[in-house]
């Protein structure tokens, strides 16, 4: 480090800028591998990691070093390893779990779209079909096993998501809510347990529909809910005074986000709100570059953006609808909009 500073010198710092890359993909390995799994019940040495994990032995440990060096674990004496708190959030069963989405970050599908960054800011076109061959959506069903992956990866992503978002917002003046492009369930589910008289509407595409309805059971308001299939481009289910489009409108540009909006305000009763749930940029100064680097993603990936504040005013307003207020709700935010 310099005298008198406590930064490393600007060149270590690019370095460590350039190499992140590199740990990412330790940590989305030892997630793939299952490593926090084979830990999670204390200590083991090497030689019966590398027999749970299934792995060669020399190069395990060459992961698990990097791993300890990272905080994922604690090296013993022996190359004996036990799990860390941050190390624990790779388990399977963790409530906190975000497995699925390290394997899902380093999978092909995003690590090698992620490849046409520059060329995706030289042209404005989407990375993934120019690197991939296709848009995201038609590799991912014609990829049933990256399709899995993704669907886990996005259920751990809302979990973390959905407990101060339902604390923040009060979703129980609403009668009847529809959970449009809801997947699962989970969202709809933690709203329905935190508004007891409300009823709710999940919708998603037929393929999804078919395996949904799991958290609604398992919250016990299963009995309020009504699961429909369909397309949000084409229609959003009618009756409800809220329709809930949670990440959603991130994953695409503005002509067809304004088409989901209108059709989620065509399918509202009067004085019914649309509820955006989305991680709102900040402006400057931002706090991290989480939301920005999600921006990118979303560039790379989906072809969609984060929005600021600002933005996402705009947008609701050539969809007919007028930004009433925004309620933080942890990572991510309610953006509420009523008719104009």
């Amino acid at each position: 480090m310099p005298p008198g500073s406590d930064q490393p010198p600007l060149h270590a710092q690019v370095l460590q800028l350039v190499t992140a890359g590199w740990l990412a993909q330790a940590v989305s390995a030892t997630a793939e591998l299952g490593v926090a799994d084979a830990l999670a019940e204390g200590p083991r040495p090497l030689a019966a990691l590398a027999g749970a994990t299934d792995t060669h032995a020399p190069s395990l440990y060459r992961l698990l070093r990097a791993g300890a060096d990272i905080g994922l674990f604690t090296e013993h004496d022996g190359r004996v390893f036990e799990l860390t708190a941050l190390g624990d959030a790779l388990r399977t069963d963790s409530p906190v779990s975000l497995r699925n989405f390290a394997i899902w970050t380093g999978l092909p599908a995003e690590r090698h779209a992620w490849a046409g960054l520059a060329d995706a800011v030289r042209t404005g076109h989407t990375a993934f079909p120019e690197v991939l061959g296709k848009p995201v959506w038609d590799y991912l069903h014609d990829h049933p096993d990256v399709l899995g992956v993704f669907d886990r990866a996005m259920t751990e992503a809302s979990r973390q998501i959905i407990a101060p978002v339902v604390a923040a917002y009060d979703f129980g003046r609403f009668s009847t809510i529809v959970d449009a492009g809801g997947g699962r369930g989970a969202l709809l589910a933690a709203v329905l347990a935190s508004a007891p008289g409300t009823r709710g509407i999940l919708y998603d595409r037929p393929e999804v529909i078919a395996s949904a309805g799991r958290p609604l059971r398992d919250a016990g308001v299963a009995d309020r809910a009504e699961l429909v299939a369909g397309d949000f481009f084409e229609s959003v289910p009618g009756g409800g005074d809220a329709v809930i489009l949670s990440n959603i409108i991130h994953d695409w540009d503005d002509e067809q986000s304004r088409r989901i909006l209108a059709n989620a305000r065509a399918a509202l009763v009067d004085e019914g709100h649309v509820l955006l749930v989305e991680a709102v940029l900040p402006d400057r100064p931002r706090p991290s570059p989480t939301v920005s680097l999600m921006d990118l993603d979303m560039l790379v990936v989906a072809g969609g953006q984060q929005r600021t504040a600002d933005e996402f005013e705009a947008l609701l307003a050539d969809s007919g609808l007028k930004l009433t207020r925004i309620v933080p709700g942890g990572h991510c935010s309610v953006v509420e909009a009523v008719r104009v």
